[in-house]
């Protein structure tokens, strides 16, 4: 490379970048990625141009894929969990139940708080939509509700549990990077999270409301169907206490879950009293898929398999690699850091840092590394300003870990758009506590409001 790239020349390649990305997935509707792996030429085609050695896509796109690789085996194995759940009359009783305690009047904001309330007790959002979130989903479908909206509940009370959870990998990075204590980081973090929570209820509780007779004749032949083709039972819930209690050990979310696959397959053979190993090796691998007759009800449990998360699986290591090269030649740090010496006021620090952590979700599309590179960059300057740590981890959360659900092209977008088949760009809107967050965020930085110093600084 003849010279070190400069702040303008960085910055004007990951804006062609980013549109590039954007009008292909906004605009054109292409798939996401089709159009990671053209951002991919493109990145590589500046490389040509300014004589960088070509070794550097490699090594790259390898540091790229390591923070994604246990992502990677967690959702295969989200797969597997949903289809031997729904085949073992797990989430099929979660709907039976649903179906007769949730009001339906009150169904929308009743989802919100129930995922968050499991979440926080799960500490894994990812963990609370492809388990709960899926038997909320079928629900919400079945009593004709919006499902970009049903996903959005179910997405914004899972994030607000996976956030609020010192049980969460991403709280506890946070807290990490930035060397502040886990429950100091957690308290400080309700300036902005309390208040996203409680607008975002509202709005649930506003534009969800329903008519309380809808569709209760629908509901109560679903109820029948499901009755008549699983096996309903409260002991099928017995899972759901088991991955609590996984949660409450602080078991690794890989062990978590496939303890959970083993006890539904036993489930599986004690119900069937015997052991069809290729059936159900084809249910894990391919998914379930639902014959009981009614259209609406196979459309809503044929899902799940390790096959299910290809998709997934593939626009991660696309999207990855993608951030691997662009932090490998240097475009990503140069700004960040170009633009970290320039701030002068914890305000502009607060605000620039939390555009920062969304900025990272945007191009590299991976949420731990969208806490961790800004956390880095900026940890610095936060102590100069005599800021204390908790500040920091809480913009980085408010930027950086609840906004890569919003990205289409990210690893938790894509996540949930595959899990209920519902596009990153439809359910979006909805997402209010991931889109409210950050607003809270930046209030906090002008009010002074939640800001903390390590030492008492002068306005």
């Amino acid at each position: 490379m003849k010279k070190k790239i400069g702040l303008l020349e960085a910055s004007v390649v990951l804006l062609i970048i980013l549109c590039c990305i954007s009008l292909g997935v906004i605009v054109f509707k292409l798939s996401p990625n089709v159009v990671i792996l053209f951002a991919v030429a493109l990145t590589i085609g500046y490389m040509v141009m300014r004589k960088m050695p070509l070794e550097w896509v490699n090594e790259g796109i390898v540091s790229g894929l390591k923070p994604g690789i246990i992502p990677i085996f967690i959702f295969l194995l989200v797969g597997a969990l949903i289809a031997v759940w729904i085949q073992a009359g797990i989430i099929p009783t979660i709907m039976v139940i649903g179906f007769k305690l949730l009001s339906v009047k009150w169904f929308i904001p009743s989802v919100f708080l129930v995922c968050a309330i499991v979440g926080s007790a799960v500490g894994s959002a990812f963990t609370v939509m492809s388990t709960i979130g899926i038997a909320f989903f079928g629900i919400g479908v079945t009593l004709g509700l919006n499902p970009p909206l049903i996903v959005g509940a179910i997405a914004s009370g899972a994030i607000f549990g996976d956030k609020m959870s010192p049980l969460s990998e991403s709280t506890n990075l946070a807290s990490a990077v930035v060397e502040a204590d886990l429950f100091d980081h957690i308290k400080n973090m309700m300036w902005s999270t309390i208040p996203a929570f409680l607008v975002s209820l509202i709005l649930f509780t506003v534009i969800g409301k329903s008519d309380e007779t809808a569709e209760l004749t629908h509901v109560k032949e679903v109820t029948q169907v499901l009755e008549t083709h699983f096996h309903i039972s409260l002991w099928s819930l017995v899972p759901i206490l088991l991955m609590l209690i996984c949660a409450w050990k602080k078991l690794p979310a890989i062990m978590t879950i496939l303890l959970n696959v083993v006890v539904a397959v036993v489930m599986i053979i004690f119900q069937q009293g015997s052991v069809d190993l290729a059936n159900l090796a084809s249910v894990i691998e391919n998914g379930f898929v639902s014959k009981t007759g009614n259209e609406q009800v196979d459309m809503l449990l044929t899902r799940g398999g390790i096959n299910s998360m290809t998709f997934t699986v593939l626009l991660i290591i696309l999207t990855l690699s993608l951030g691997g090269i662009l932090m490998r030649i240097g475009l990503v740090t140069t700004v960040i850091e170009a633009v970290a010496k320039k701030l002068h006021s914890p305000k502009q620090l607060i605000i620039v840092s939390l555009l920062s952590s969304i900025g990272v979700n945007i191009f590299i599309g991976e949420q731990l590394l969208s806490v961790i590179l800004p956390g880095n960059a900026f940890k610095d300057v936060y102590k100069k300003m005599d800021l204390d740590p908790v500040v920091l981890s809480r913009t980085l959360e408010d930027g950086g870990t609840v906004i890569n659900y919003l990205v289409p092209w990210g690893i938790a977008g894509s996540f949930v758009a595959n899990t209920f088949g519902v596009p990153t760009m439809s359910y979006m809107p909805f997402v209010f506590f991931s889109l409210l967050s950050p607003v809270f965020s930046i209030v906090s930085a002008l009010t002074g409001i939640g800001v903390r110093y390590t030492k008492k600084v002068a306005d």
